[in-house]
């Protein structure tokens, strides 16, 4: 079995990545008992009655739900910190658990900019296809009025969210999609029980035949992705996770549909190429497809030439 360690290798090159891995809080302290939990109608700062009774049944995860998920009305939603800062949305640790029980579960709380914060800054292009039924809503878009970066923030967290949705029912690596509620997606948490979140796969050391395994679940997940017309976007090894061996695709808000997007074979292969390039960098080789030829492979998948 591969270590794979922690490194520091390679510049930072995508907008919703902070400066240093730290900000992740990979290793954090450790959690507050549940039992300190405040189960009354005065919640401590920082502190929520569950938000599951909010969403609706279509803005839940899919069946069957995961055992280890928390959906007890008494459950009570504790912020524990800060996970990940981004440009476009920040991503929180929330501890759900039912005071007294001993239950509770993780996860992630990714929450995506009002229309008074700057927005994803090249959105215009992966927009292409997705079009509002509501002329009103399709031209705010278009012209950038508050109303319309409201409804960008709001198309960016359902999209990643029905992203997750399907790709989850495809068997693909992908955190659990618990719920979304307006702007906020809570999510699997991929990490430990204490808190600490899986590292990234630009974190890893392994080289050459050590990182052969996870290259093979990598082409199996983004062969899955293009056979059902789709493209991450934005796909680079800081928004793939390693997680006790296995890689996790994570950040889909951009996904594209690389039928309908004028743009979409180029969004297939600038992710082929940022993923065939960084294993490539640390001498994978002798795999089937080799990196070179991951575009062409992902090409033929979704039917694009």
């Amino acid at each position: 079995m591969p270590d794979f360690t922690s490194s520091r290798r390679g510049k930072r090159r995508f907008d919703d990545e902070q400066t240093t891995f730290e900000k992740r809080n990979r290793h954090r302290r450790g959690l507050p008992a549940l039992d300190a939990l405040d189960a009354t109608d005065g919640l401590p700062a920082g502190e929520r009655w569950s938000t599951w009774d909010q969403s609706t049944a279509g803005e839940r995860g899919p069946r069957p739900r995961p055992g280890w998920l928390v959906t007890e009305l008494a459950a009570v939603d504790a912020e524990l910190g800060v996970l990940k800062t981004g440009k476009e949305a920040d991503v929180f640790l929330v501890r759900r658990g039912v005071p007294g029980t001993g239950r509770s579960c993780l996860l992630a709380a990714k929450r995506y900019r009002d229309a008074e914060h700057r927005m994803f800054h090249r959105d215009s292009g992966y927009l292409e296809g997705r079009r509002d039924r509501r002329s009103r809503t399709t031209r705010a878009v278009a012209n950038r009025t508050s109303f319309g970066r409201q409804m960008i923030a709001a198309q960016w967290a359902n999209a990643e969210f029905t992203a997750l949705c399907r790709l989850h029912e495809a068997g693909v690596a992908v955190p659990y999609p618990v719920q979304i509620l307006g702007t906020e997606v809570l999510l699997e948490f991929i990490g430990e029980p204490d808190g600490s979140a899986a590292p990234r796969l630009a974190e890893t050391s392994g080289r050459g035949s050590e990182i052969t395994g996870l290259w093979d679940q990598l082409v199996l997940a983004l062969v899955t992705l293009a056979r059902r017309g789709l493209a991450h976007g934005d796909l680079s090894a800081y928004n793939l996770l390693v997680h006790r061996g296995n890689i996790v695709i994570i950040d889909l808000p951009q996904v594209v549909d690389v039928i309908a997007n004028p743009r979409g074979a180029s969004f297939l292969d600038r992710d082929a190429a940022n993923v065939a390039g960084w294993f490539a960098a640390r001498g994978l080789t002798g795999v089937r497809p080799e990196p070179a030829d991951l575009a062409a492979v992902l090409r033929q998948e979704a039917g694009i030439r």
